[in-house]
Order: structure tokens, then C-alpha cells, then sequence
């Protein structure tokens, strides 16, 4: 047996940060495994010398690793755990309320111990924004067309709720757990329901603690009420969707953070980098347009065909670097548990079916998800806001551990321009300024 070093040796030999050293680990060019107390990291010491022999590896420009370590969600052989806990059976156990609990504090916030009063204690109390938060938000959103998708309407709420908390600045980890519980609940609530319009008014107290967030969700994105099951499939994919390590949208809202931006702007910014076919979540639209659009189980065929003729990846599936996603095949048996008869999951299964015999790429939850807006009869653009509700789960987190940090990020480029410039471009002469005059 080789011997194993720990992560601070292993960079001092190197010659390299820590940072530096794990970016190694993600480009294969170093192994690494788990120390005995789970948590720590250690290297082997041969891999470790022969690199330092090698010489620094020289980075091409445009594919560089920018390595943030972080104690929230780890990605590995398949599996996804949010703080060392398996995210599937999270998503079948617990409320997306806990899950993001879990995330934020690494407790579920269950009530105990004596003296304890639970109509106090806020982790028994429905998550509610305030009166101010719901005027702004609601009043925002309402100016948009009828037909705005609920993406760019949570992307106008969530500014406009900020404007109204006036300690959105105060960073400390309670404050900003009460922030995001009022964000959440604001991006739900501030929903116009689709049965009613984008005038519609925020929700009532009848339905604040029906279901919790998932169930008031439901009432903003589906002008049906909620089949107990197809809820229960929502609950879970909130879960599922809280958080995915540095994604696009992950990454902009930690830089956000690490610069102090209040958890309202961290929200904001990671909004803004959703939407795209380039990241998780952006590939739902297109999932749902495709399903939507395949009116029976026969004409599944015709459709992934067609897709492929026009040289067009069919949207939702591959991007989990080959591995087979666990997010989709939970949530594709929970609504597959709760519709088997449906038509529209049969739609589902006759494209999965299709895509599996000509071998491509396995579905990832942007398919699954998709799959659950199509068969619920969700609104158009529903998993869209789905994801983005349920990741800004992950966003509070992520700027949580950035606030504790108070250091700001500080990604570096490569130069790859002229080494000197004889004259500005264009052969322009340059104007000196005009004397200021008293």
C-alpha cells in the first residue's frame, strides 16, 4: 500500500493552494479519497510526486476549473447526497421545508426538549412572506403580459420583495435563514393562479398551510386541484431540485455572495442564469413543448425522429456525464405511482422506449420533471419555475457558506491577446483632455 497524505502536504509538495490541488482532482490528473473521519481529504503520495517531477500542468485557455470547496451537496459514482444524506430518500422522507432546513443549518428544525412551545417555534410555522414582500411582489408581476411565462415573473418578483426588507443586508446565518423562508414563500404566493389571471391577488389564509410550500405551489402553476399523488411527486422534485453542486446558476449567485450581496440579489443573480438549454433546468421547457406536442404514445417515434433528422438533441436527456441521473428515476416512478393510467405518461414512456433503442443518452430530471408538469396539466413553463423555486434552496446555501467565509471569489483569466500594441486600433490618435476652466 502507497502512503496517503493529507490535502495541506499534498499542496505544500506541489507547490500549489488547496483550491489548486482539487482542481487537479477534478481534471483525473489526481486521486483522491476520504479520510476515516469521512470529512477530510487524502492524496496518494507517489501521484503526488510524479506530478510535482511533471511540473505545474499548463492550463488551456477557455478550460480552466474554478474549485470552490463547499460542505453541501457532493456528486459521486451515481449518487447524490445533500450533507452526507442520500437526496432520493430525502425527497421520499422529508418536505422541501426540512430539505432546505437541512441545507441552510444541517438540521431538519425539528421541534423537542423541555420547555419547548411549538406555536413559537419557527420551524413548526407555515412560511409565510410578509404583507409588504406579497404587495410588492404580486404588484410587480401583475404589470406583465398574460402570457409571460412564470420564470421571468419570478425574476421580477423576487427584486421587487427586496426593496421592501429593509435588514436584507444583515448576514448573520438566522437572518438570512428568515430571508430565505420569505423569498420562497414570496415567489409562490406573488404567482398569479392560473385560473384567475395575472391580476390575480397573493394567496389567502385558507391555503397558507395547505400542503406547505409544495401545496400552495400547486395553486400557481396548475389550474387543476392537486391529485394527492402527483402533490406528493411535486414535494419530491422540490426536493430533488434544491440543489446540484456549482451549476451556471450556482456559481453566479456564490460570486454574488462572496461580494456581500444580500440574499435577495444571490436569488436574483442565480434567476438570471436560468433559462438556458446549457444548464440543468433549462432543458424542461423543451421537454415539456415535446411532450406537449406528442399527442399519442404511437407518434413518439415520429417525434424523437424528427428531432434527430433536424440534428437536435432531444431535450432532458444526457448531460450527467454519462451516468444514469437518480433525480429522474425517482421522480419518474413517483408519477408513474400516482398516474399509471395516464396518457399522458404513456406519451413519456413510449419516448423514453424510443430513445433507449437507439442507444441515446439516459433522461436526466429535466425530463422527468417535464414529464410530471405534462401529466398534472401544469401551465406552460412549470418546471421551469419549479426548478428555480426549489434551487433557490440551494443558492441561500451556498451564500450562506460564502457570508461565513468574507472573502471575496476572485476567478483569474489567461491573457491570450497581443503582447503589446504599437498604436490604438485604426491608427486613432489620442486627444489629450481639454484644460478645465475656472
Amino acid at each position: 500500500m502507497g502512503e496517503w497524505i493529507g490535502a495541506a502536504e499534498a499542496a505544500q509538495r506541489l507547490g500549489v493552494k488547496q483550491a489548486t490541488l482539487y482542481a487537479y482532482v477534478s481534471r483525473g490528473m489526481l486521486a483522491r479519497r476520504r479520510g476515516e473521519d469521512g470529512r477530510s481529504s487524502l492524496f496518494d503520495a507517489d501521484e503526488v510526486t510524479r506530478l510535482t517531477e511533471k511540473g505545474q500542468p499548463r492550463r488551456a485557455a477557455g478550460t480552466g476549473d474554478f474549485v470552490i470547496e463547499s460542505g453541501l451537496t457532493e456528486v459521486a459514482d451515481g449518487r447524490f447526497r445533500y450533507r452526507g444524506m442520500e437526496v432520493t430518500k430525502l425527497a421520499l422522507w422529508r418536505p422541501f421545508e426540512e430539505v432546505a432546513g437541512w441545507l441552510w443549518t444541517g438540521s431538519f428544525g425539528k421541534p423537542g426538549g423541555p420547555g419547548h412551545a411549538p406555536e413559537r417555534d419557527p420551524a413548526t410555522q407555515p412560511w409565510q412572506a410578509t404583507p409588504e414582500a406579497l404587495a410588492a411582489g404580486t404588484g410587480a408581476q401583475a404589470a406583465l403580459p398574460d402570457a409571460t411565462l412564470p420564470l421571468e415573473r419570478l425574476r421580477v418578483i423576487v427584486p421587487a420583495m427586496a426593496a421592501t426588507d429593509l435588514l436584507r443586508l444583515h448576514l448573520d446565518p438566522p437572518a438570512v435563514v428568515a430571508a430565505g423562508r420569505n423569498i420562497i414563500a414570496g415567489m409562490v404566493d406573488c404567482l398569479p393562479d392560473p385560473s384567475a389571471g395575472a391580476s390575480a391577488s397573493a394567496s389567502g389564509p385558507s391555503r397558507l398551510a395547505e400542503g406547505g410550500i409544495a401545496g400552495r405551489f400547486w395553486y400557481r402553476i396548475c389550474p387543476k386541484r392537486p391529485d394527492p399523488g402527483l402533490l406528493g411527486a411535486l414535494r419530491a422534485a422540490m426536493a430533488l431540485l434544491a440543489d446540484h453542486e456549482l451549476a451556471a446558476s450556482t456559481f453566479a449567485a456564490r460570486m454574488a455572495a462572496s461580494v456581500r450581496a444580500d440574499p435577495y440579489a444571490v436569488v436574483a443573480t442565480g434567476l438570471g442564469a436560468l433559462g438556458t438549454n446549457r444548464q440543468c433546468g433549462g432543458a424542461s421547457l423543451g421537454a415539456e413543448t415535446m411532450l406537449a406536442a406528442i399527442r399519442d404514445p404511437a407518434d413518439a417515434v415520429r417525434a424523437v425522429g424528427d428531432l434527430l433528422r433536424r440534428g437536435e438533441r432531444i431535450p432532458g436527456f444526457g448531460g450527467s456525464g454519462g451516468e444514469p441521473d437518480p433525480r429522474a428515476k425517482t421522480l419518474l416512478d413517483l408519477v408513474k405511482k400516482a398516474a399509471p393510467r395516464s396518457t399522458r405518461y404513456a406519451v413519456a414512456a413510449a419516448v423514453l422506449d424510443e430513445t433507449r433503442r437507439r442507444a441515446l443518452p439516459e433522461p436526466n430530471v429535466d425530463f422527468a420533471l417535464a414529464v410530471l408538469v405534462n401529466v398534472a396539466g401544469m401551465i406552460s413553463g412549470a418546471g421551469e419555475a419549479i426548478f428555480a423555486v426549489a434551487r433557490t434552496a440551494g443558492w441561500i446555501a451556498h451564500a450562506m457558506e460564502e457570508y461565513a467565509k468574507n472573502v471575496p471569489l476572485r476567478p483569474r483569466t489567461v491573457y491570450v491577446g497581443p503582447a503589446t500594441a504599437a498604436s490604438l486600433p485604426g491608427g486613432v490618435r489620442r486627444v489629450p483632455p481639454a484644460p478645465v476652466r475656472a
